[in-house]
């Protein structure tokens, strides 16, 4: 007998993250391809359920994206993931998701060892320096090849002593993510201490 809850399609999680692209099919028998949007796209793989959005300004005309796939299989390739999904049978169907948004549950990424993070944890965590001065919040990470760098927005207020104009926004701070200059991370506090200086 099958059992009707398994056809359901899950709602959306509220701790989606968006973790790839689909960059269009691969093979003919309904496979795709995708840009992962982390070198080791392990947060990819930990889960079998895919939830789709579409891209920003949608093709006219598309179809319409379904809201889940059920991958079977799916592996590195290169630069790329490659996967076979359940109800992608032909490579026209797989096509049509091209650009389509990729995102997995938070709650289903591996663990990670007390030294490494995931990017979309670090988001939004003040940085604090070795003076106990608010740097700022962390708005994003750049890759720039071996290192990741942290972007700071500025604290309020910051860079009035400099001269700089009240209305003008203070530049974003660039700090290289490593040892050297990253004392630590406070998970539960979401606060990250620099050995940094803002005027660097």
């Amino acid at each position: 007998m099958t059992n009707p809850a398994s056809s359901e399609t899950p709602a959306f999680p509220d701790d989606a993250v968006e973790v790839a692209r689909v960059v269009g099919a691969w093979g003919v028998k309904g496979g795709i391809k995708l840009k992962p949007f982390a070198r080791d796209p392990q947060a990819l793989f930990s889960s079998k359920r895919w939830f789709l959005r579409a891209a920003e300004g949608p093709r006219r005309g598309a179809p319409a994206l379904p809201p889940l796939l059920r991958v079977r299989q799916a592996r590195e390739h290169g630069d790329h993931v490659v996967a076979t999904c359940d109800d992608l049978d032909d490579r026209d169907a797989a096509d049509q998701l091209a650009g389509a948004r990729v995102f997995v549950s938070r709650a289903s990424f591996p663990s990670t060892a007390d030294d490494e993070f995931y990017w979309v944890d670090l988001i939004g965590m003040a940085v604090h320096n070795r003076d106990g001065s608010l740097l700022g919040h962390v708005s994003g990470l750049l890759e720039t090849g071996p290192q990741s760098v942290l972007c700071v927005q500025p604290a309020a207020g910051r860079g009035d002593a400099e001269g700089e104009g009240r209305d003008e926004a203070p530049a974003e701070i660039l700090i290289p993510f490593v040892a050297a200059y990253v004392d630590g991370v406070d998970r539960d506090a979401k606060v990250i201490r620099v050995d940094w200086h803002a005027d660097y």
